[in-house]
């Protein structure tokens, strides 16, 4: 348990981020972190172009973001460690570091879609992103290193409250409901290039790895052992469906809005949604809360990574210690930061940079999600709270979908490197 007289920058020395994330509790941050600005990008664009025939994907996604969480969850329980430090035991050396390296990958995308989220929030308050995103990398920066993320990160979770105003806006946008409501229970799906593409986008930002990695270490730091786990069961699951029933929100409020005109070109496009609720400042209502979950997160996954493989190699990993007593720490979580800041800054559309990283997730979840359902189904793990023969048939189907249709779109990238397709 965490020593509550101890100070912040003691308590981020010794527990790091995801002891801060996890007192606040896992379903709120599992609803915050899943509507990211790359999951606000997706889901958007996702009603933008296909209006709701994506409703179904995203059930079966729900299904499986919940399979997922509720393994990791429990892993973190009843073995009382992060996925990082599981990994390391029971995998082969070469097969732990390829699962830890596929996670560092999901996160500099990660990190690179939040910080494209800051510049397109702050291009909608009429500031350049060229001059926005530096400032912000350095500020974040600061704010963690100096001690002082915690009143921050208070504040970027009251600026996301703005996307709240989906389900409103879902409502007050009058959508077809019978459409809605048919494609939320049976497959309207698409064979098309670009139906498969945003789907995978749509996995990748919701059962994104890091969510597995701050799942496990979370409630392992928590100290929440077997006696516990049913409530903590019962939350993961909760958050999980909340989550993703303010993602259906938001693709049936943009399909109301703009459905059936194509991919998101902007972030104002993707604001239009909420006119319903904010009228003429639905503009200034999407850039507050696209800015909050953006730079919530641009803070919280290059931390939780630097901690995470601080961890898997055993130096150490405090906010509180110098350049010189933590440099793999300190030195991982500028290096996260400025690379994401800098890829940011890329010429071109930042909507689509948003949605491409989530691909990239999607194409590292089965990936990551394997060596989950491994670990979840040993014994010599989890003793009699190893997976039972329907948990197992459930989650590998659920791992198997995910790595299909990753697969296929993998062949078709390449397949259109070659001009073949």
């Amino acid at each position: 348990m965490t020593d509550t007289r101890a100070s912040p920058r003691q308590r981020w020395g010794r527990r790091g981020a995801l002891a801060l994330l996890a007192a606040l509790g896992p379903g709120l941050i599992a609803a915050n972190a899943g509507n990211d600005a790359g999951g606000i990008a997706t889901y958007a664009s996702a009603g933008s172009q296909f209006g709701y025939r994506t409703l179904f994907v995203m059930v079966l996604v729900t299904v499986a973001l919940v399979v997922v969480q509720e393994m990791s969850a429990r892993l973190g329980a009843y073995t009382g460690e992060g996925l990082v430090s599981l990994f390391r035991e029971h995998f082969p050396l070469r097969a732990g570091a390829f699962a830890v390296f596929m996670l560092l990958v999901a996160n500099v995308g990660l990190v690179v879609s939040e910080f494209a989220g800051i510049g397109a929030a702050f291009e909608l308050l009429h500031v350049n992103r060229y001059v926005s995103v530096p400032i912000a990398a350095a500020i974040i920066w600061a704010v963690v290193v100096f001690g002082s993320y915690r009143y921050a990160e208070r504040v970027f979770l009251v600026l996301t409250l703005a996307f709240l105003a989906y389900p409103l806006a879902m409502f007050l946008g009058h959508p077809n409901w019978g459409a809605a409501g048919l494609n939320l229970v049976v497959p309207h799906l698409l064979g098309s290039k670009a139906f498969l593409f945003l789907a995978v986008a749509l996995i990748g930002t919701t059962i994104t790895p890091y969510m597995q990695l701050y799942q496990a270490a979370a409630v392992a730091d928590r100290g929440i052992g077997p006696e516990d786990y049913p409530a903590e069961r019962a939350d993961t699951i909760f958050g999980s469906i909340f989550c993703n029933l303010i993602s259906i929100t938001i693709i049936v409020a943009t399909a109301a809005a703009i459905g059936g005109t194509g991919p998101l070109d902007s972030a104002a496009q993707a604001a239009q949604a909420l006119r319903p609720v904010a009228g003429s400042a639905a503009t200034q209502l999407f850039a507050v809360g696209l800015l909050g979950a953006s730079a919530l997160a641009a803070a919280v996954v290059p931390l939780s990574t630097a901690y995470a493989v601080a961890e898997a190699v055993g130096v150490e990993r405090s906010v509180s210690r110098s350049f010189r007593e933590a440099p793999l720490f300190l030195g991982l979580f500028t290096s996260l930061v400025a690379v994401g800041a800098t890829i940011a800054l890329a010429p071109g559309n930042l909507i689509s940079l948003l949605i491409n990283t989530q691909v990239l997730n999607g194409l590292i979840t089965p990936i990551i999600l394997t060596f989950i359902l491994l670990l979840a189904n040993r014994r010599s793990v989890l003793g009699d709270a190893a997976n039972g023969t329907r948990l197992k048939v459930l989650a590998t189907t659920c791992v198997i979908a995910v790595a299909v249709l990753a697969a296929i779109v993998l062949v078709q990238t390449v397949l259109n490197w070659f001009g073949v397709g």
